[in-house]
């Protein structure tokens, strides 16, 4: 029985990072203890002390009672959930009998210690159905992965994004075996040495899609011998086989058998061997590559009527070409030329606007802006696509193209220049209006600026609300961004500035700060390019608060200067105002920061815009806080409240809530405090502002504590850390934790006494 006590305390321990010594230091338990414990020499170990390492480990209460459990010798409760995270292997399947017995032999021969399998083709290609492969030999031997199977698609091989990070792949193999995301560490590489801790015993799968490199996939791999893990890759990923001992696995074409089989799945018995000649033809011409078979088998398919015999020939008049093993690209239009050809001029048309559409995938509404065909003939269109297995609709109804056949869109249709620029431009106009729009909803008091009408056949989308425009945010992240690349690439920099305004209020609720950065730094450079004052003031000033979230305090210095210099050559009173008001948030000195907001106050006070005057009043009661000067602090904010309120902006009204919690907790009054922060963290939830929410959910932690509400401030603390941990705040998140530690360790050492 002290085993399982051993077994569960060192499991609790290096989940949470932390070393024996370290664990001694934060819970009061001997080192000596905390071995004997782990090593199972310990014999009935205090109660008392079993308490003190849960509380030093923070541990849920279902976790306490496992701990107590095992102490007193009653049965482990398992906690880690199993993982089912395989997707369904494409059907059908067919043949592949022999790589079929090289990854059970590899599964056997290891005897518990299998060594990773690496399934690469010798074509080298997308298409060969490596993944097919894998899914389906994973699904047939599920059973002997009692503890589960994790999947991922590492994206090795994409035209529209990098790579996938390791560590991105780490943190969801930790959400996918139920970490506490509060006990999951900052650093990637503790994340990377807790993973490895987790699966160090388990019978389970790992199946690395799609790796670029050997680099790709070290990381994931499990430290113990207990784990069977499964690559895929267009390399051949010698480093993982010569450094790890990898078997290797190459995955050919298929034979003419197999290849007989699928068009007979695909097609039915009745129509196949009604032509067995041309059957053959088919076989031969498509080389047993199962992509192409599966295009000339979507085409037949979709085309009932049609004589196979026509199929091939029209199959051998494109001069199919042998698949190319120095490059596989190459050779995959030769493939994919049947399939194009077999387009009706409206699809093929469609086909090429699709592979120049920024992003990785599209939508429904996006797409028939692209197309301009109207969204129910754009939707047939691509349902014919589909059917012809040249674009892959998701279960939210998302399309997307394989990389490859994407790539070989891009020059399968000869589009006019017009045609192209046109197109482009309507489906930047669909991302920049639509945007817009969404962006006016998060914050309806912010200045609009002026966009040029969208393109005829042009529909942005329309968004009823402030939870669908965040959700729609949240789902064309990727494509907004690539929209704006896309905009700098074809000259058309006010599509670029604008694009960057119109994430501005969703890249700050997200706390998505680097993306933040990134946009206005393209921003200005596009602003640049224009003779347009007015924009390249407002982007020097974002670009300014961007780096000032960042830390990036001289970066940020540098560029209100430049907007601040320009608003006073323009002699314009309002970007004055605004250059000032934002040149306060960058002053660590605090009578600085006091200037400028005074200062932005002053020209605000001699313009007729409400809502500015509100924020330079917060401002200033914000730093004379800062500066000890509470009454004149709460004076102003008070003012600003009072204006929000009679405006109606929300947002506004939630920031100097804020500010007053933070006066009266510093003056004393802290039930004050603690009522000002609930409605403030209550109105950034309505906005679905998570970034302040945060930041407030801090602040009121230190309110509870002073008036002694441990558990209160414990309960709001864990909340802050979670979300400062998924917007990668990693300084705030250290210093939540390093609170909440000490609350708990100070706890702990009262319940001692």
């Amino acid at each position: 029985m002290e085993g399982a006590f051993a077994t569960t305390v060192r499991r609790f321990r290096l989940r949470a990072g932390l070393t024996q010594e370290s664990l001694s230091e934060r819970s009061g338990v001997s080192v000596s203890t905390i071995r004997g414990m782990e090593t199972g020499k310990r014999r009935n170990p205090q109660l008392a002390s079993v308490r003190q390492l849960a509380s030093a480990l923070g541990l849920r209460p279902a976790e306490l009672d496992e701990l107590l459990a095992a102490a007193a010798g009653a049965p482990e409760h398992p906690t880690m959930p199993v993982p089912r995270q395989l997707p369904a292997p494409p059907a059908p399947f067919v043949g592949r009998r022999h790589e079929l017995d090289r990854l059970d032999a590899a599964l056997r021969s290891g005897s518990g210690a299998a060594a990773p399998v690496v399934v690469s083709a010798i074509a080298g290609a997308g298409g060969v159905g490596k993944s097919w492969l894998i899914l389906h030999w994973a699904h047939r031997n599920a059973d002997r992965f009692p503890d589960g199977q994790l999947f991922v698609d590492l994206r090795g091989f994409s035209p529209d994004s990098d790579p996938m990070d390791p560590a991105v792949a780490v943190r969801g193999f930790l959400d996918a075996l139920g970490v506490d995301p509060g006990r999951i560490p900052v650093a990637p590489h503790a994340q990377a040495a807790l993973f490895r801790s987790l699966v160090a015993d388990k019978q389970m799968l790992l199946l690395l899609d799609n790796a670029a490199d050997t680099a790709h996939v070290t990381s994931l791999l499990p430290g113990g011998d207990t784990c069977t893990v499964a690559v895929t890759s267009r390399n051949r990923l010698s480093g993982l086989i010569t450094g790890h001992g990898a078997r290797h696995l190459s995955v050919g074409t298929l034979t003419d058998t197999e290849a007989h089989a699928l068009l007979v799945a695909r097609l039915g018995t009745g129509r196949v061997d009604a032509e067995p000649s041309a059957v053959e033809d088919l076989i031969g011409l498509c080389g047993g590559f199962p992509l192409a078979l599966s295009i000339v088998a979507g085409r037949a398919h979709t085309h009932p009527h049609m004589p196979l015999a026509d199929l091939a020939g029209e199959l051998r008049e494109g001069a199919l070409d042998v698949l190319d093993d120095a490059d596989p690209a190459a050779s995959l239009p030769a493939v994919l030329s049947l399939s194009h050809r077999a387009l009706t001029d409206e699809e093929a048309e469609v086909f090429a606007l699709l592979a120049m559409a920024p992003g990785p995938d599209i939508s429904l509404p996006a797409a028939t802006s692209l197309t301009s065909l109207g969204r129910s003939r754009t939707r047939a269109v691509l349902r014919s696509l589909e059917q012809a297995s040249l674009v892959d609709q998701d279960a939210v109804g998302r399309y997307r193209m394989h990389d490859l056949i994407r790539r070989y869109a891009a020059t399968a249709h000869q589009l006019s220049d017009s045609a192209r620029e046109t197109a482009l431009r309507r489906v930047l106009d669909f991302y920049t209006h639509t945007a817009y729009a969404a962006a006016r909803l998060l914050d309806s008091h912010r200045d609009p600026i002026e966009l040029a009408p969208p393109l005829p056949a042009c529909s942005p989308q329309p968004l009823p609300d402030i939870p669908a425009a965040m959700d729609w945010f949240d789902t064309e992240h990727r494509n907004l961004l690539a929209a704006q690349r896309t905009a700098v690439a074809h000259t058309l920099h006010q599509t670029a500035w604008q694009l960057a305004w119109t994430l501005y209020d969703f890249h700050y609720r997200r706390g998505h700060r680097h993306d933040q950065l990134g946009a206005w730094q393209i921003a200005v450079d596009s602003a640049g390019r224009l003779a347009d004052a007015g924009a390249q003031i407002l982007t020097y000033r974002l670009l300014g608060r961007a780096h000032v979230v960042l830390g990036h305090h001289q970066e940020a210095i540098a560029a209100m200067n430049e907007a601040l210099a320009l608003s006073e050559q323009q002699n314009d009173r309002a970007l004055q105002a605004k250059a000032h008001y934002t040149l306060a948030s960058i002053w660590p000195d605090g009578r600085r920061a006091l200037e400028h907001a005074r200062r932005s106050l002053d020209l605000y006070r001699g313009l007729d815009q409400p809502i500015g005057e509100a924020n330079a009043l917060n401002a200033v009661g914000w730093y004379a806080a800062r500066l000890g000067d509470h009454d004149t602090a709460r004076e102003h904010c008070q003012s600003a409240l009072a204006l929000y309120q009679h405006h109606q902006d929300v947002n506004g009204q939630a920031q100097t809530l804020d500010s007053l919690g933070y006066i009266d907790h510093h003056s004393g009054r802290h039930h004050d405090a603690v009522r000002h922060y609930l409605h403030a963290i209550s109105l950034y939830r309505d906005l679905d502002n998570t970034y302040e929410t945060a930041d407030t959910l801090d602040r009121l932690g230190h309110a509870h504590a002073a008036l002694g509400h441990d558990d209160q401030a414990l309960d709001v603390w864990r909340q802050a850390l979670h979300l400062y941990r998924r917007q990668g705040r990693d300084q705030e998140a250290e210093e939540v934790d390093r609170r909440l530690d000490e609350l708990g360790r100070g706890n702990a050492a009262d319940g001692v006494h």
